[in-house]
């Protein structure tokens, strides 16, 4: 059976109807109640559940239902019918009442479990809040550092800008004596430059002179190189038509050897067959040849014989 899942409002109910269908004269003792309620007949009623949940939730209804009061409903001068009406009526006001205390409970419980989650977001608030206070004291007093350090830093600043600018007098007067060597060496330079220009285009003269004699001679090397190269591609023409015949006498040199081999193996095999045929007509001659007679050697008289008359 497939174990579904029941509420306990729902397993208090068909606990209490279970209770009020076997109402009879026994007052629904502790023993009673395990008689007429039990975790299979549950399960049977309800159409399946988990049998150890179940288990729990009867337990708790068992102690609520017997401690109650339940239990010490006995009307014996009473007639059968009334007697069970009555104890039908007393059933159903304990599960009511059984009900409204569970729901209590259940508020209450519910208030608790509230009250404990407000708590502890208080307190976790709490919490958030002096570690931001935390937070913010430290940001405060590293701003503080940082705002001497930076006081500090600007009276630094203060003393090398007045630093600076009796550097930067110090600086303009090497400036104007750099600006008048400056003025010197470009006049130095310009000279050297036609200096250098002058020398420039005698050397391209001659550069021009040596590339031509180099020109010259790299046209005469490559037409010798020219030549060389056509004797060299005559000669390889030759070595490769030499090559060709040589193919053509070791292909020829290879299918002879072939042939000999053939011939040889051949040869070998009638050889063989010839022995063979010898062998057996040596067999077959031997075969046939008279044996040689071997003459009885007669018996020599004993000592008892020659006694005899």
């Amino acid at each position: 059976m497939s174990r579904l899942a029941a509420t306990p409002d729902q397993i208090r109910a068909a606990v209490l109807a279970m209770l009020t269908e076997a109402g009879d004269a026994a007052p629904p003792t502790a023993a009673r109640f395990r008689r007429v309620v039990s975790v299979r007949k549950l399960r049977a009623r309800l159409g399946g559940g988990d049998p150890a949940t179940l288990s729990r939730t009867l337990n708790a209804i068992e102690a609520e239902v017997v401690r109650a009061g339940l239990a010490e409903l006995a009307l014996p001068e009473i007639p059968v019918e009334i007697a069970e009406q009555m104890r039908a009526l007393w059933q159903a006001a304990v599960a009511v009442q059984l009900d409204e205390v569970v729901r209590l409970k259940r508020e209450a419980q519910s208030a608790v479990e509230a009250a404990q989650a407000a708590r502890a977001e208080a307190e976790l608030r709490v919490e958030l809040l002096r570690q931001e206070l935390t937070e913010t004291r430290q940001a405060l007093a590293t701003r503080d550092t940082e705002l001497a350090e930076a006081r500090a830093a600007q009276a630094a600043a203060v003393a090398r800008a007045d630093e600076q600018a009796a550097r930067r007098g110090e600086l303009e007067a090497a400036l104007a004596t750099a600006q008048e060597r400056a003025t010197t060496g470009e006049r130095t330079h310009a000279e050297a430059v036609v200096t250098i220009q002058a020398r420039y285009e005698g050397l391209s003269k001659q550069l021009l002179q040596e590339t031509a004699h180099q020109r010259d001679a790299v046209q005469a090397e490559r037409a010798q190189l020219a030549a060389q190269l056509k004797f060299a591609e005559r000669r390889l023409a030759a070595l490769e038509q030499e090559r060709a015949r040589l193919d053509a006498d070791l292909a020829s040199e290879r299918a002879a050897r072939q042939t000999a081999a053939g011939e040889a193996s051949a040869l070998k095999a009638v050889t063989a067959s010839q022995r063979a045929q010898l062998d057996e007509l040596l067999r077959a001659t031997l075969a046939a040849a008279p044996k040689p007679r071997v003459p009885k050697s007669t018996p020599k008289p004993t000592a008892k014989r020659a006694a005899k008359p």
